[in-house]
């Protein structure tokens, strides 16, 4: 077998995706039937400068560089072949930000990340203009800010672009970006799938009356779907990823993608009426309309996927931190008992005890906030536990608290696409620490969405893999939907696990919401008390 994969290695017949996500940067390389054949790594992290969270030019370039020589290094190891081309190459990352560019493509700024919230009066001034949700971490929100700052570097403005766009620009010369991502930077038209024009033209009526010298089409980037041709590696491009000199000039390269657009690709939830949910640290869960919504919600983010349609995103700050503090003090008990178990064992025991609890918890509140959630209008945070005296006070009903609870912040962006939108989901992949546990988060999940959850195995791979996937869609999906190709081409054979929501479930978690609401004003004392 690995013959075959150094064929296609040798031969140019593998895609590369790289994804250069918040603390990591990865590169997976996948042969002609999709599968994984090596990856590489980096890690890094953001830096606080001037009150701003960035990372430098060279914080990009040396990572990238060094994420590709790991790859490269591991595929000379594995296959014995020096990686010299492939068939495809795509460049992802976080999603929003500003990289604003002067005529010559120097950065005005250091790069300013999603991370930033410096941005709320010119969010909530651009939602009011254009009765569209735009939150504080889009592109436009931080020009605004910018603007309304009197910073002086927004009258040479003559490029504004996210990190994969950037990215892109300077290893192929083409300022072009995909519409998922896009659709981070400025609000898209899924009929047009590009920037919607009624919004361009109030916005240039605002820069013509501040008296800046552009209008937004000329700044942002061309919008491109999945499976167009977004130029071509140059030898200067290439030298950036590959310093060595390996790596050859010339391989096509597809639209750049941010990172909520890759993690679809990598769920196959691309079609109409599927979804996903990313449960870790924090949680979102992005359902694929039919259409766009019918009224303004501030709990709702919309997006696109990489094919243009539109993505409504629920999204919460705290998921799985207040469990994994429980699980570390449950094990420091084991400890002193003499008993050792791995972490991972650890988890299982514990999520594998909520199986047994009563569907509403039996009278157990946990609240797990250790920051604001904006879902549920808390400004701050306090991890809380809440019971009454009589409660069925067991270990199951306790664990089952907790994993509802990691959910909860989600709960008021589903009702408003389900019940005031009539919004319909099929099914959702769950990804992510909160779905390690075989089955236990995928049944807590289905009574949440009350529809079947998948979790599949090569979602592991993450949004690198699903870059890796547009690159060979790119290629091979020459006239093909992009979730036709997912589905026939990529998932069919790939291995899925899928829970069924319980009715019993679905109305437990209804009745522990219930209470949990209900007793939310607590949660607020405690965060001005303590």
């Amino acid at each position: 077998m690995n013959n075959i994969f150094a064929q296609q290695i040798a031969g140019g017949e593998t895609f590369l995706g790289i994804e250069l996500g918040s603390t990591r940067i990865k590169a997976v390389l996948i042969g002609k039937n999709h599968e994984p054949l090596a990856s590489g790594g980096h890690s890094w992290e953001n830096r606080l400068q001037d009150g701003l969270w960035t990372y430098t030019l060279d914080d990009i370039w040396c990572g990238i560089s060094a994420c590709y020589k790991n790859l490269a290094d591991q595929v000379f190891e594995k296959y014995g072949v020096k990686l010299e081309t492939v068939g495809a190459i795509g460049i992802s990352a976080m999603m929003h930000g500003y990289l604003a560019c002067d005529s010559g493509g120097n950065l005005l700024t250091p790069f300013r990340t999603w991370r930033n919230t410096n941005t709320a009066k010119a969010a909530a001034a651009l939602t009011s203009r254009f009765n569209f949700n735009i939150p504080l971490r889009w592109s436009i929100a931080h020009l605004e800010q910018a603007i309304l700052d009197g910073e002086e570097h927004t009258a040479e403005i003559k490029n504004l672009t996210t990190l994969a766009g950037y990215i892109h620009w300077k290893l192929t010369g083409k300022f072009v970006l995909g519409v998922g991502d896009a659709s981070g930077m400025f609000p898209i038209d899924s009929k047009t799938c590009t920037y919607d024009a009624a919004m361009l033209a109030s916005y240039n009526e605002t820069l013509k009356a501040r008296g800046l010298p552009f209008v937004m089409e000329d700044i942002l980037p061309i919008v491109l779907l999945a499976g167009e041709t977004a130029g071509f590696l140059t030898a200067d491009g290439a030298k950036l990823l590959d310093p060595a000199g390996t790596l050859k000039s010339g391989i096509p390269l597809c639209p750049p993608e941010g990172d909520a657009g890759t993690g679809m690709v990598a769920t196959n939830s691309v079609a109409p009426k599927t979804g996903n949910v990313s449960a870790g640290t924090s949680a979102f869960a992005m359902i694929v309309l039919e259409n766009a919504l019918g009224a303004l919600h501030e709990e709702i983010d919309m997006v696109t996927t990489p094919a243009g349609a539109p993505v409504a995103m629920s999204h919460c700050n705290t998921c799985t931190s207040d469990i994994d503090a429980w699980v570390s003090m449950f094990g420091q008990f084991l400890e002193t008992t003499g008993t050792s178990i791995s972490t991972p064992e650890k988890y299982d025991l514990l999520y594998n005890a909520s199986l047994e609890a009563d569907p509403d918890c039996g009278g157990v509140l946990s609240y797990n906030f250790y920051s604001g959630e904006p879902s549920l209008r808390l400004e701050t945070g306090r991890p809380l536990l809440v019971r009454t005296p009589d409660c069925r006070w067991t270990l199951p009903n306790f664990m089952r608290a907790q994993l509802y609870s990691a959910l909860c912040g989600l709960k008021p962006g589903l009702d408003i696409l389900f019940d005031k939108e009539n919004v319909e989901l099929r099914s959702i992949i769950g990804h992510g620490g909160f779905f390690k546990t075989p089955k236990v988060g995928q049944q807590i999940a289905a009574a949440v969405f009350g529809v079947p959850v998948s979790v599949m195995e090569t979602a592991g791979e993450g949004g690198a893999w699903g870059m890796a996937l547009l690159a060979a869609y790119s290629v091979m999906g020459k006239n093909r939907a992009l979730n036709d190709y997912l589905e026939t081409e990529v998932f069919h054979s790939f291995p899925c696990v899928t829970v069924e929501p319980k009715t019993e479930d679905i109305a437990g978690f209804g009745a522990y919401y219930k209470s949990f609401t209900a007793v939310l004003d607590a949660e607020r004392a405690a965060a001005a008390l303590i």
